[in-house]
């Protein structure tokens, strides 16, 4: 296995502009990523506070991650495997992309995983603190040979597609 990343908390001043929650700021429990065995491709993320989510409904969460990758590598996020079978968890942009660069970005590459309960039978999904509910998988990828990309990420999400 390659090394090629490393998982770490945004700054605790990051975390508090984005936790928009009336729970109190739990940054101090935020658990770093991990794997659960030895041949586990995914890290599970973990949830920093407690929800419910009904059919249809969705919510953004601040995970209080931010992870620095090498370059030439990307993480992929999902739903873990369990939750997206029996309850149709979905993030709801699909596959979640973290970038190498997205590391430097303004909010300090906090990575913020938006889920939705897409199941069509009435099944509520409920994650308490601190319950894995997304997992992260590290990929290589490739360039084309007359790649000319030159630019500097400075924000986050939407910000590598301005000319």
């Amino acid at each position: 296995m390659q090394r090629i990343a490393q998982f770490m908390k945004v700054s605790r001043a990051q975390f508090a502009a984005d936790w928009t929650f009336a729970e109190p700021n739990p940054y101090d429990e935020i658990v770093l990523p991990h794997r659960g065995t030895a041949g586990s491709a995914g890290y599970d993320f973990y949830s920093p506070l407690d929800f419910t989510l009904e059919p249809g409904q969705f919510i953004k969460i601040p995970t209080g991650i931010r992870a620095r990758i090498d370059e030439g590598w990307v993480l992929t996020i999902y739903p873990r495997s369990g939750q997206g079978f029996k309850y149709r968890l979905q993030l709801y942009n699909s596959v979640g992309v973290i970038d190498s660069d997205y590391f430097n970005a303004a909010n300090e590459g906090h990575i913020q995983i938006k889920i939705v309960n897409a199941n069509s039978e009435g099944k509520v999904l409920t994650v308490r603190r601190g319950e894995a509910f997304a997992q992260g998988v590290f990929l290589p990828y490739g360039i084309t040979t007359d790649d000319a990309a030159s630019a500097v990420r400075t924000g986050g999400f939407g910000s590598t597609d301005r000319r």
